[in-house]
């Protein structure tokens, strides 16, 4: 059985997928269907699973809408839950990990409140491009697992309309949200809130189990504070800016998702705001950080139906030290280079490295790919596109920095990969440019190749 059918009474609702016009595979994850015993599944079961919503055998009986609450943009809202989505199976990979099958695009919910439940088939392809591109860069994501136009004309404000329509769904360790236990707060059901906790426990973070339910509530809480601030420092060193960290957007296992409007830097800002909405910056790209230790207290906030203010505090504590050695860690990582072992000279690169960035305003990804393995690519670098810009004397303490570094694995640099001027990237003008040869000529080749220059990036990097 499922393991979350036994939480679905208090936290969702049975819901129906709608009834496509059409059913046009355009994406699937062959390597991640495989991993997750799917690989074998013909186009013709692909459809019927992934478009019509047939349930996998002995999986879900029906699809179920996910009830959560959350804080947006620092605003609480009550009325929020699975609008254009539902949990359509649970799987297991080959260690025994727990996935879910969610959707995003498949039909009105109790929760959609005046939205169609529908998707763009741009919203499908920005999907899939961002989390291909953080999964090469070993940033924690949800997977998209598959894409289907649905035959659909959609009206939208934020693009031109009528506009083409798609059904998503995506592979995540959780769909738990932070949302889903502001929810038991908010309704003060301390027994719903004992259940989630068992249930996140036990198929999460069995490192936080306990008999005691206070000190399940604040370990469990301590789990969730370290992984959120692993992944916030990937981004980070990603140079990946998310858009909308409501608190609904923010689960358990710390798993990038539901990003919505995001971007990838093009050069250091951490003044960058990616959606165009947000006009205060409340989530631009240098405060990421403490958004997220933000949304954090607002999880504690609810956990005080179980566990006292003094120990959630506690279990807090560790996120800023998760966060600052994940940034730490996956800088040098994307760099291709050991740490130190010294926490200040490792500090030192990144202020060097970052604020050299900021201020001369180097391409951020370039910049990654020109110096991956330090020592070992210094001649590479000197023949980048933006070579001038290591050559002036500003550089001099990060080209320091990075020679007294050990490079990783170096017999990365002879992938081919590495043999070509320019990296992988995916800046807004390169993906405004894949959508317009689909838009005009229905033309997936642009696109098929990005996928492809994405692939090997992630190869090469081997993360």
């Amino acid at each position: 059985m499922p393991p979350f059918l036994a939480l679905a009474r208090e936290f969702a609702d049975p819901v129906a997928a709608s009834r496509f016009p059409e059913a046009v595979l355009r994406w699937r994850n062959q390597r991640w269907a495989e991993t997750v015993g799917l690989g074998e599944l013909t186009p013709q079961d692909w459809i019927r699973h992934f478009g019509r919503f047939d349930p996998l055998p002995g999986n879900l009986p029906e699809p179920l809408a996910m009830r959560y609450h959350g804080h947006q943009f620092g605003t609480y809202n009550p009325d929020l839950g699975d609008g254009r989505g539902f949990l359509f199976a649970q799987l297991r990979d080959p260690a025994g990990r727990l996935l879910d099958l969610g959707t995003k695009g498949s039909g009105q919910t109790p929760w959609s409140r005046r939205g169609d439940g529908r998707l763009t088939l741009k919203g499908g392809v920005r999907e899939i491009l961002a989390a291909t591109y953080l999964e090469a860069l070993g940033v924690y994501t949800s997977k998209a697992f598959s894409l289907i136009e649905t035959g659909e004309a959609l009206e939208r404000g934020d693009e031109p309309s009528p506009t083409r329509s798609s059904v998503l769904v995506r592979l995540s360790h959780s769909h738990i949200r932070f949302g889903t236990f502001q929810r038991c707060a908010y309704f003060d059901d301390r027994e719903a809130m004992a259940k989630l906790v068992d249930y996140c426990v036990a198929e999460f973070h069995p490192q936080a189990d306990d008999p005691d339910m206070s000190r399940k509530a604040c370990a469990l809480l301590e789990c969730i504070a370290v992984a959120t601030g692993r992944m916030i420092g990937q981004w980070m060193a990603a140079g990946f800016v998310h858009g909308v960290m409501n608190t609904d957007n923010f689960n358990i296992t710390g798993e990038t998702f539901d990003f919505g409007p995001w971007r990838f830097m093009a050069q250091s800002d951490p003044n960058f705001t990616a959606a165009y909405f947000d006009q205060n910056g409340l989530y631009r790209f240098g405060r990421q950080p403490v958004q997220g230790g933000w949304a954090l207290q607002q999880l504690a906030s609810a956990l005080l139906l179980l566990a006292e203010a003094e120990d959630l505090a506690a279990a807090l504590a560790p996120y800023e030290a998760a966060y600052r050695d994940s940034f730490a860690a996956h800088t040098h990582a994307l760099l291709g280079l050991a740490p130190t072992g010294d926490l200040q000279q490792d500090i030192g690169l990144l202020q060097a490295f970052y604020g050299w960035m900021t201020e001369s305003g180097a391409g951020w990804p370039q910049t990654f790919f020109d110096w991956f393995g330090g020592p070992a690519s210094e001649l590479r670098a000197s023949a980048s596109p933006q070579a001038a810009l290591y050559a002036h004397p500003s550089f001099e303490p990060v080209r320091a920095a990075l020679m007294a570094r050990a490079p990783v694995r170096p017999e990365r640099l002879t992938d081919v990969y590495f043999q070509k001027p320019a990296p992988v990237s995916l800046v807004i003008e390169q993906v405004e440019a894949l959508w317009t040869p689909i838009a005009e000529r229905d033309d997936w080749s642009a696109f098929t190749a990005k996928t492809d220059h994405i692939e090997e990036a992630r190869r090469a990097l081997a993360l």
